[in-house]
């Protein structure tokens, strides 16, 4: 049977043999819920780090004690208080990463234990795709779901191989792992977080769409050209947003090799899905504009010729190409934690307003 380690960090607050106590308590659970793989929690004590912290710090680092550990998932207790947008968390969790965070000070008096237990099991189960926890409510095909996932998360790929060859066994050994994975993300609301990077790619659509230069260029370009302008684009803003935030990761050692390439394809398949959202919408923007400020008279003098329509989404297409590539450069006027919170959609197991 495939075996999933389980990586338990618990605050020097709590003593050793509550922690075990815990470990114990919860891998049983585990097991019961989901019997498919074998559980084996490991427990280490550590405050991951000092305040004032910022959550995906506090998500960091525990994700480095995993890949120090090679631990498949982790669950980190911390005395810290967890919040987001403004709002107080009890847990926090992110499939990416493999990481979930449960915030000892929001447990509260009462029941303080069973509170932690049950805080940690729904961790976890949101970490495999699993929001329901193996309740009786989950239909038979998302059990199915979360059965294949876990099975992925607990096998290994060969890597004899490398390159190339290495990245598709990855692919096609975790592909329901991978999709889910930037599924979670939300990459479509990618943009939508970062409110400098539309900002800086409307400014460059209308800055662009006012040079008659533009216009001659954009009415010369058929369909092939312009499907590589927008790729190129597309490219170019994924590539700087990646870089410029450092959300990839390097795999410290051999071992951890495919959990690091995974995240790294899911990184990459979220920030491209997001800066194509960003992409066509820009697009649609730039079309209402152009139909809305160029009046064809003028659009026809500036290209010598009769325009018609697709002269209008051509120019809008070409707009937002450019545009794109403003946006991204705005990007880098957003702090590493805005851009990783917008890239990697943490997302609150159980939480109040705060």
């Amino acid at each position: 049977m495939a075996e999933v380690k389980l990586g338990l960090v618990v605050s020097p607050a709590i003593d050793q043999v509550a922690a075990d106590e815990l470990a114990a308590d919860l891998g049983a659970a585990l097991a019961e819920r989901y019997p498919e793989v074998e559980w084996k929690p490991e427990v280490l004590t550590d405050p991951l780090a000092e305040p004032p912290v910022h959550l995906t710090e506090l998500v960091s680092a525990a994700r480095s004690l995993l890949l120090d550990a090679d631990w498949d998932l982790v669950v980190a207790i911390t005395e810290l208080p967890l919040r987001l947008a403004h709002r107080t968390l009890l847990s926090h969790a992110s499939r990416t990463h493999g990481v979930a965070l449960v915030s000892l000070p929001a447990l509260g008096v009462l029941r303080r234990r069973r509170r932690l237990y049950d805080a940690a099991a729904d961790a976890v189960g949101t970490l495999v795709g699993d929001p329901e926890g193996g309740r009786a409510a989950q239909s038979a095909r998302a059990g199915l779901g979360v059965q294949r996932r876990l099975t992925e998360l607990a096998g290994d790929v060969d890597d004899d191989d490398g390159g190339a060859a290495y990245v598709v066994r990855v692919i096609g050994g975790n592909l329901r792992l991978l999709v889910g994975m930037v599924g979670a993300n939300h990459p479509w609301r990618l943009v939508g977080r970062l409110w400098r990077v539309m900002l800086a790619a409307v400014a460059a659509v209308a800055f662009v769409m006012i040079q008659i230069e533009v216009w001659k260029i954009a009415g010369t370009l058929g369909p092939l050209r312009l499907a590589i302008a927008g790729l190129i684009s597309i490219a170019a803003a994924s590539v700087t947003l990646i870089a410029g935030h450092r959300l990839w990761e390097r795999a410290p050692a051999p071992r951890v090799r495919e959990q690091v390439t995974l995240f790294n394809l899911a990184t990459t398949a979220t920030v491209v899905f997001g800066v194509t959202a960003l992409y066509l919408s820009v697009f649609v923007v730039s079309l209402l504009g152009a139909w809305l400020l160029i009046d064809p008279s003028l659009l026809s003098e500036a290209l010598g010729r009769d325009t018609d329509t697709w002269d209008y989404v051509r120019l809008a297409w070409l707009s937002s190409a450019l545009g794109t590539i403003g946006g991204a450069l705005g990007a880098t006027l957003e702090t590493d934690e805005a851009v990783k919170e917008a890239a990697y959609a943490h997302r609150p197991t159980n939480g109040r307003g705060g």
